[in-house]
């Protein structure tokens, strides 16, 4: 990760359809959107679920199935582990680092194997203490979203991942709520905040509002890391795309984060580079009002304040009221 700079994840997710072309393609348009990274989840649907799981609303709602088990769906989104190698080989080809999510102990170890340098824990594992735990053992950074969870969910899950020595420094927040797509009164963004007050760790924001319009506030209110999905076509049938952006819109989201992110600044009010030319045009110097006699006083009706600024401030205004004029002035000329 980069210091000093909006890590972007370009949340591929199970969006591939469980096809390795179309998780291909999802790499390239990662890449091409200028994401710093791309994140799939890696899971063995008969690991995480039971068959008589049932899925969310929002997976019902946005699949055209009638099947309501979490299982099928789940186990026609599997990646092979040929598939991972596959993706890693290709991701690195192109230049953009490989993410994925594991959803249990053994897919965390298989992801540790191939080098992850960071581990990202979804919203519905941070309860989960033997992934915890596993994840904590690799001494890795971690990106832990927060979606369903309270504070004290949070700061449990933080303090487990610290018992079983992960570093503190290397864990980082992200807010997040888990309805797909997330109503816009429902993103309670300012709890971000409130996260990074109470647990210390650097926080970020994961996103499932339509739009792009949220991540780009995140980013203001000191996201240090946004994660967003996106997908080929978002009229495929599967569980995220319907809230997820195209890769235009992703794009987007990425040019506007790192337009605000240069805005953001040092946090030090001083002239910028870029204005510091127009100074002297645009403040003003004290000038002579009328015709002022050599030993007139300067009063507040022969005195005014001029463009341009390359003589005597004017918050040196009074060091001249009451003065004896030393030289005659003409009209408009500096008082010096």
């Amino acid at each position: 990760m980069k210091k000093n700079s909006v890590y972007i994840i370009a949340e591929a997710g199970v969006n591939h359809d469980g096809e390795l072309s179309k998780a291909i393609q999802l790499i390239d348009q990662a890449k091409n959107a200028g994401a710093d990274a791309v994140k799939f989840q890696t899971f063995k649907a008969s690991n995480i679920v039971t068959k008589y799981a049932k899925k969310a609303n929002y997976q019902q709602e946005n699949m055209n199935t009638d099947k309501n088990d979490q299982l099928s769906m789940l186990k026609k989104l599997e990646l092979s582990e040929e598939d991972h190698y596959k993706l890693l080989k290709h991701s690195q080809k192109v230049g953009i680092e490989f993410l994925s999510t594991p959803f249990d102990t053994e897919s965390a170890d298989f992801l540790n194997s191939l080098g992850m340098k960071i581990f990202k824990l979804a919203s519905g594992e941070i309860t989960n203490l033997p992934l915890l735990k596993k994840i904590s053992s690799f001494k890795r950074k971690v990106i832990m979203s927060t979606g369903m969870a309270n504070l004290k969910e949070v700061e449990a899950c933080v303090a487990t991942l610290i018992e079983f020595g992960q570093p503190k420094e290397e864990i980082i927040i992200l807010h997040c709520n888990t309805e797909y797509p997330t109503p816009f009164q429902d993103v309670n963004l300012t709890a971000m905040l409130t996260i990074k007050n109470a647990t210390g760790c650097q926080i970020g924001y994961s996103d499932h509002t339509e739009g792009i319009e949220i991540p780009i506030a995140a980013v203001t209110l000191g996201a240090t890391v946004i994660e967003k999905h996106y997908t080929l076509d978002k009229s495929l049938d599967g569980p995220d795309h319907k809230a997820s952006l195209n890769p235009e819109e992703l794009k987007s989201m990425i040019i506007a984060v790192r337009k605000i992110e240069l805005a953001l600044g040092t946090g030090i009010k001083e002239p910028s580079k870029s204005e510091i030319k127009n100074m002297i045009n645009v403040r003003k110097s004290i000038v002579a009002k009328t015709f002022i006699k050599k030993g007139e006083l300067f009063t507040e009706q022969n005195l005014t304040t001029k463009r341009p600024a390359s003589g005597i401030s004017p918050m040196r205004w009074n060091d001249f009221i009451n003065k004896h004029a030393e030289k005659d002035f003409e009209q408009d000329e500096m008082i010096k």
